[in-house]
């Protein structure tokens, strides 16, 4: 029995998913804002406010800071001959093996937070669906596309 995939994706994940946490969080504010906003308008306590506050603050504290270090501990990849194997998951450990026989496609993708870091994400499609080994470097991204392209077989002739 083998181990546990050893290659990481990007320490640069955690920046990313520092700022989506921050963005999400922003726009959840909007909630505290609005109840303080309608506290003084329609005369409702501001126990609301106060609640819903301390929710967001628990939120965005556990997406900023304690989310993006579990997620980026966990997750690991390794692309064998036969098999890919992507490891992942904070409550629930998911393990997943994709043979190479079902690969149809490999693709990178990288969005405009992806770009401001340097990183790219492959993505693997199969009849069951896609799969996604997130946050690599541009390099890492590429050369991993290419292998798996290789390794099932379903590389372009000229790109």
């Amino acid at each position: 029995m083998r181990g546990q995939p050893t290659h990481r994706i990007s320490k640069k994940a955690l920046s990313v998913w520092h700022l989506k946490g921050v963005i999400s969080t922003g726009l959840l504010l909007i909630i505290p804002a609005a109840l303080f906003f309608f506290s003084y308008r329609l005369q409702f306590p501001l126990f609301y406010v106060w609640i819903s506050g301390i929710l967001v603050a628990g939120y965005g504290l556990w997406n900023i800071v304690v989310l993006p270090k579990i997620r980026w501990s966990m997750w690991r990849y390794e692309v064998y001959d036969k098999e890919i194997e992507l490891l992942r998951g904070v409550f629930i450990i998911r393990h997943t093996l994709i043979p190479m026989t079902r690969v149809q496609h490999v693709d990178t993708e990288q969005g405009p937070i992806y770009k401001k870091y340097g990183l790219t994400a492959v993505t693997i499609s199969t009849a069951a669906g896609v799969h996604e080994i997130p946050a690599l470097s541009e390099a890492v991204g590429s050369r991993l596309r290419d292998k798996i392209a290789y390794l099932a077989g379903t590389e372009e002739s000229d790109e």
